[in-house]
């Protein structure tokens, strides 16, 4: 069975300014996400799911219309504030989003098959998506999957970042997610981040999440699960959000779920700032020379 890739990309790029998911990084207007679509089919995706606001559906579905709908099944599904499990009580004025574990939930009535989490924004590398399915031909024991990258290969030079830093057992499984905040570089180019007692070090081969993940659909259950008992204790908190790594946690703990941590030898990127995006553009540019992408990426589509 082919899987499907599902694409978070209900975020509003606050930081950035704008919808990062329709900013052009390519030679020929392509965005990041063009390049995750065609590395997933690449490696053999069957499908992919949008998880959007309904806000800017129309502009986002008019944007990426006729790009590669003949070579891979498309799906639109939106993450709704007033989403919830049936008979949860919780504050019906809220418009924040319940964040990205409610977002893959969001998809749970198109999505049957084994399934890749991605953030919209973000660069992967080719050989995630191979090395993530590959996964999922091997796996015998239906275990989830987290793509491990190396601390340094996903640093901005424009300011910090935050960062799940992934601990893991000799059996090369996840055992927690610490979500690490304001991440950057020193005068001296070591990678600290602020604590209460002052700064600390992380090696530039620390293992930390970039929010790709490995699910199978029973995925749909626990999230409704636990997402329930989330909304009656923080269903009146207006700041509150339901996180993967926070789910993932729980089914770790709870001896559920096992997560394989699997390597990935990419340079990942993204636009978390507005500055970033020439230096995007410049490790796309690179790519294209090195013959990964050609430089219309849907010249045989059009």
């Amino acid at each position: 069975m082919k899987p499907t890739l599902l694409v978070l990309a209900a975020g509003m790029g606050s930081r950035y300014g704008g919808l990062k998911q329709m900013d052009a990084f390519g030679p020929s207007g392509e965005t990041i996400l063009d390049y995750s679509i065609s590395d997933a089919i690449d490696a053999g995706f069957g499908k992919v799911v949008f998880v959007i606001r309904e806000s800017f559906n129309e502009a986002f579905r008019e944007f990426f219309k006729g790009k590669f709908d003949s070579e891979i099944e498309v799906e639109y599904v939106y993450q709704d504030v007033h989403d919830v499990p049936a008979g949860i009580d919780y504050d019906k004025e809220r418009e924040r989003p319940w964040g990205t574990a409610h977002a893959v939930w969001a998809a749970r009535k198109v999505t049957k098959e084994p399934f890749v989490v991605i953030n919209a924004d973000d660069f992967y590398g080719r050989n995630a998506y191979h090395a993530v399915k590959e996964f999922f031909e091997k796996d015998e024991k239906k275990n989830y999957s987290l793509i491990g990258y190396s601390l340094d290969k996903t640093m901005s030079l424009h300011g910090t970042v935050n960062r799940g830093v992934c601990h893991k057992n000799e059996q090369e499984e996840l055992v927690s997610v610490v979500e690490t905040l304001k991440i950057g570089y020193n005068e001296a180019k070591e990678i600290t981040y602020p604590t209460d007692d002052g700064v600390n070090h992380l090696p530039g081969d620390t293992v930390v999440s970039m929010n790709l993940w490995g699910f199978y659909p029973d995925y749909f259950d626990y999230c409704e699960k636990m997402f329930s008992e989330f909304l009656k204790e923080f269903g009146y908190t207006p700041k509150s959000e339901f996180f993967i790594p926070l789910l993932i946690e729980n089914l770790i703990t709870s001896k559920t779920k096992v997560v394989d941590v699997v390597s990935c030898d990419e340079e990942w990127f993204g636009v978390t700032y507005k500055e970033d995006k020439p230096f995007v553009q410049e490790r796309i540019q690179a790519l294209i020379d090195k013959g990964v992408y050609p430089a219309d990426l849907w010249a045989k589509n059009s």
